[in-house]
């Protein structure tokens, strides 16, 4: 097990997945107002925002137990890109203080999901290797 493609698998999935439900739990508790607000800045319906609580609670909780696993992935990949673009594309090509890139945080989610993506859930999951979505 310790030198397990699914191991490893399950490491990526269980971090991808509780740290976006985090963010998740946090937007639940402080609401989504923000969003909406940003969205409608854009010109679209601040209703969408509460798209949020299925990228950041629903497709989590997807990955973290490994089911539908890989369109989990992907709506996390989608739920990043919307972000970016939304919240932090001034922020796109800057570095921090530190020398990394402005972005890393959210830089690490979208591609840690997209690897889940391609990857899938593994042997470790409630899906198995079995099926082509997880």
């Amino acid at each position: 097990m310790i030198r397990s493609d699914d191991t490893g698998k399950l490491v990526l999935r269980l971090a991808l997945g509780i740290l976006i439900l985090l963010h998740g739990i946090a937007k639940i508790n402080g609401g989504v107002g923000f969003l909406s607000n940003t969205l409608a800045s854009h010109g679209l319906p601040g209703a969408l925002a509460y798209l949020i609580y299925i990228g950041e609670i629903v497709a989590p909780v997807l990955l973290i137990i490994g089911l539908y696993t890989r369109p989990a992935a992907w709506i996390v990949v989608i739920n990043m890109l919307v972000a970016i673009w939304l919240v932090h594309m001034k922020e796109l090509g800057l570095l921090n203080k530190q020398g990394g890139w402005a972005l890393e945080l959210q830089g690490m989610y979208l591609f840690g999901a997209l690897a889940v993506a391609f990857l899938g859930a593994g042997r470790f999951s409630i899906g198995g290797t079995g099926g082509k979505y997880n």
